[in-house]
């Protein structure tokens, strides 16, 4: 049984005409015919009687013909209600860890918007522990964490890299250190210091420094924005990746600068990653290619010597 057919059977009994029914169903007579023979032999009952003048709902199942119209108005309702969910806006949400990116972050999501302009996208910034789990549970579609060499990838993940670069030193650009190629680890005490808070990968990074290298904390910054805003006011020093620094505001404006850390190898990775147990939509996987994507423009528009971009996919 088709909800057609049962359409095709009130539209008969209302105009009382299988010819007048087809012209406002816009089908053929003989398909309209067959359809509600196929109809009454499925339901083992003759539902009209045809006749030279017209047609009409038999007496012995003129009880049926209410059930019918309910049925067809469940469906009428069930279409609205699907074609209101339809055209209701899509929250997309994005957490990162590295919300002072916004030369990758914003254009990313403007590039987007022009392609889903019914998609409303939510920035979030978190620590990596919440991403993850945001991501895993799917309270967030897409999340922009860093990784250190040697770093565990969680398999459950999807993970693809953006930008890979170096820890660098990151400094007011009138500080002593400035005058320098490089900064030893050793030195990293000489000044006052402005650390990431615990859960931020930069903070497992400054742990990691060889014993007596790891600086006195003068202050905590909740990211590297702040961070950043803390150096150009001349509180001190920090440490960050040099995708983080190279090319950012406070540094085109000469406010802060950069230096490499002497004999460090370290690698920080700024990776994409969403939940492999939820199926990606359409909207999630244009704004993954449209990170990728962006992330290389981002490498190409940027100083030499900055931290690089790569399309290698960690995990796919």
């Amino acid at each position: 049984m088709r909800i057609e057919q049962l359409e095709y059977l009130v539209e008969v009994a209302r105009l009382g005409s299988f010819r007048r029914a087809a012209e406002a169903m816009h089908i053929s007579q003989p398909a309209l015919s067959e359809s509600i023979r196929s109809l009454e032999r499925e339901l083992g009952v003759e539902l009209l009687e045809r006749g030279r003048h017209g047609a009409r709902v038999r007496d012995a199942v003129q009880d049926l013909l209410p059930r019918i119209l309910t049925v067809l108005d469940s469906v009428d309702l069930l279409r609205q209600e699907a074609g209101v969910q339809h055209r209701k806006v899509r929250i997309l949400r994005v957490a990162t860890v590295n919300a002072a990116l916004a030369p990758l972050v914003v254009p990313a999501i403007r590039r987007f918007r022009e392609s889903h302009p019914s998609t409303q996208v939510e920035v979030v910034a978190a620590q990596q522990q919440r991403i993850n789990q945001g991501l895993l549970e799917g309270g967030l579609d897409l999340g922009l964490v860093n990784y250190l060499t040697g770093d565990d990838l969680p398999p459950e993940l999807q993970t693809a890299v953006l930008l890979h670069g170096r820890p660098v030193v990151c400094m007011h650009h009138d500080s002593p250190l400035a005058a320098r190629d490089a900064i030893g680890a050793s030195d990293l005490g000489s000044v006052p210091f402005i650390a990431m808070r615990p859960g931020y990968v930069m903070h497992r990074y400054i742990h990691r420094l060889p014993a007596g290298a790891v600086p006195e904390f003068s202050y905590f910054a909740d990211g590297a924005e702040m961070a950043k805003l803390m150096v150009a006011e001349g509180l001190g020093i920090t440490v960050l990746p040099e995708f983080s620094v190279a090319g950012d505001p406070l540094e085109r404006r000469g406010l802060i600068t950069w230096r490499p850390i002497t004999g460090d190898r370290t690698e920080v990775r700024l990776v994409i990653q969403r939940g492999r147990s939820h199926a990606a939509t359409s909207p999630v996987r244009d704004l993954h290619r449209i990170f990728v994507e962006r992330a290389q423009a981002f490498h190409s528009s940027r100083p030499s010597g900055a931290g690089k971009t790569g399309q290698t996919l960690v995990d796919t």
